[in-house]
């Protein structure tokens, strides 16, 4: 198996990475966060992950990187990460208000052919609607500062989810079926 590079420090997606078996090394992206909307989010969020993605590959001779980026939008708007506790307040009592899409864009970078694979995943949610006591009490337990959305799908957050239509692992921040196809395209086949 060829050494591959996951181009994020996020927590789930180690742990996606790990569920499906394969082995890996973290170099986080230095790239700041860019969360204003061009065009399309689709466009937006796969020149993202293919600008963290070439970041992070010119630091190796060899191996193969992974690199996504994952934004929350409603209503033409990207709602990212939270800078204070203010934005992820309005951002979370947003979201459980109005259906939002869950956009991830993928990027994997062949080091040694230069060969480069680009794609994105979306999935729409919807939230049951929250009190703003429910969120203050959320926060409580939970830091919302390196979720976009402010909340986490898999831990405390799941509660708030009445139904997602398309890809759950999107919404935890990497499409794993897309991925893997992805995978396949440059020649590293996750069952081998």
């Amino acid at each position: 198996m060829r050494r591959i590079i996951l181009a994020s420090g996020s927590k789930p997606r180690k742990k996606l990475l790990e569920q499906i078996g394969l082995k890996f090394k973290i170099s986080v992206s230095r790239l700041p966060e860019d969360n204003v909307l061009k065009g399309r989010c689709s466009d937006f969020v796969i020149k993202s992950a293919l600008k963290k993605g070439r970041d992070v590959a010119k630091r190796f001779a060899s191996g193969v990187v992974i690199a996504a980026d994952t934004v929350v939008l409603v209503q033409d708007r990207i709602i990212g990460k939270p800078a204070n506790m203010k934005e992820a307040v309005s951002s979370l009592k947003t979201l459980s208000h109005k259906p939002q899409w869950v956009y991830t864009g993928l990027a994997v970078i062949d080091i040694d052919s230069g060969r480069v694979v680009t794609g994105y995943e979306k999935t729409k949610v919807f939230m049951y609607p929250l009190s703003d006591r429910q969120i203050r009490h959320y926060f409580r337990k939970i830091s919302p500062f390196d979720k976009a959305g402010s909340f986490d799908v898999q831990g405390l957050g799941s509660i708030f989810i009445d139904r997602i239509e398309g890809c759950f692992y999107n919404v935890v921040g990497l499409p794993l079926a897309k991925l893997a196809k992805m995978l396949k395209k440059i020649g590293v086949d996750v069952f081998e």
